[in-house]
């Protein structure tokens, strides 16, 4: 009878462990950046030539100036040189082609450019960008920065409601120091219901679901990651761009990308 008890007592302790287990975050992709060259073409992919917001730059595919892994890290450089009627160089990195994921954390951890002109960014685009176009495609900013305003790092979503071309995006910003100097942790946390903002695990700011509309939500749909350089454009050249400051250098320590299960 006692070998019994026990024997009972035994199950009711696993099930009672299993009943209270905790969800958790677990890793399903990264680049580590532990290997030297080009960045690894099984997980990016580019964007190249000009793409949008009046900025200066180029952005180059396959080019080691511009973007190159070396000592564990990877290194977007932009560089102030003539290239196909530009005058300055950078990259673009996407995983679009490769990986996209609805719901997760994202998170890099960085060192950033710094000077008047620069615009470095971490973000995220609709998938479906091409079938229904910005910002119905929803876009979440992980990470922004512009150099006339250095110690300042931003989070924002774009959707076709909430959008900088209407003034009316929804966002916030965290004040770091010197963030061109040392390396922090840029992530967002997306859930079905909203989606929240950290800065080395403090969070900042939160979008929440107002409605199952995609005019306001369309975070229901895969999303590919993005990491560039920007130089000038509507927001990063608002006060110009130095000169003097080049090469500029956004160096990332690892991308990590978990499920929440």
């Amino acid at each position: 009878m006692r070998k019994l008890m026990f024997l009972i007592a035994g199950i009711i302790l696993i099930l009672s462990a299993c009943g209270t287990r905790q969800e958790s975050w677990h890793l399903v992709w990264s680049d580590e950046f532990d290997y030297e060259g080009l960045p690894d073409p099984a997980r990016w992919s580019y964007d190249t030539g000009y793409i949008a917001n009046q900025e200066r730059q180029y952005y180059t595919r396959n080019r080691l100036e511009n973007a190159r892994v070396k000592n564990g890290y990877l290194v977007i450089e932009a560089r102030k040189e003539p290239w196909k009627g530009f005058d300055y160089t950078s990259a673009r990195l996407v995983t679009r082609g490769r990986e996209t994921w609805t719901y997760g954390r994202f998170e890099a951890r960085a060192k950033l450019p710094t000077g008047v002109g620069t615009w470095p960014a971490f973000w995220m685009l609709g998938e479906n960008i091409e079938e229904v176009g910005w910002p119905s495609c929803g876009e979440i900013d992980i990470m922004e920065n512009v150099g006339y305003d250095p110690g300042m790092v931003h989070g924002y979503v774009h959707t076709r409601a909430y959008n900088h071309t209407r003034g009316t995006q929804k966002g916030s910003s965290v004040e770091l120091e010197q963030p061109w100097e040392d390396f922090h942790v840029y992530a967002v946390e997306w859930f079905e219901d909203r989606i929240d903002f950290f800065v080395d695990d403090t969070k900042y700011f939160s979008f929440e679901k107002e409605a199952d509309e995609d005019d306001v939500w369309p975070f229901d749909k895969p999303h590919y990651l993005l990491l560039n350089l920007a130089i000038g454009g509507t927001w990063g050249g608002q006060q110009g761009i130095d000169d003097d400051i080049f090469p500029q250098r956004y160096v990332i320590d690892y991308v990590r990308v978990y499920e929440w299960r």
